[in-house]
């Protein structure tokens, strides 16, 4: 789905952090999509997701324009695929 395809036993790090930036990347995805309904920020799910995420979409905010709609989701998921594009042509 994200670029993870089958796991060949060359590089299981490669695999591990390809791994990771995939969890990662739906992590986003599913803040994303939580954020348009109206949700208890004391959620737990709510905190976990935050847990995760904020410290890859917090410095993309600094640098990024207000232009009244967050797009730092979707710029940190485009990050992440071209990192794991990277690390699978380089490793993979």
């Amino acid at each position: 789905m994200f670029g993870l395809g089958t796991y060949s036993g060359t590089n299981p790090i490669a695999y591990a952090v390809s791994l990771v930036i995939t969890l990662l990347i739906i992590a986003i995805f599913v803040r994303a999509i939580l954020s348009w309904f109206n949700m208890d920020p004391r959620n737990p799910l709510i905190e976990a997701l935050n847990a995760i995420t904020e410290p890859i979409l917090e410095p993309i905010r600094r640098f990024m324009p207000h232009l009244g709609i967050d797009l730092s989701p979707m710029i940190a998921i485009i990050l992440l695929s071209v990192i794991q594009s990277a690390i699978s042509s380089k490793f993979g």
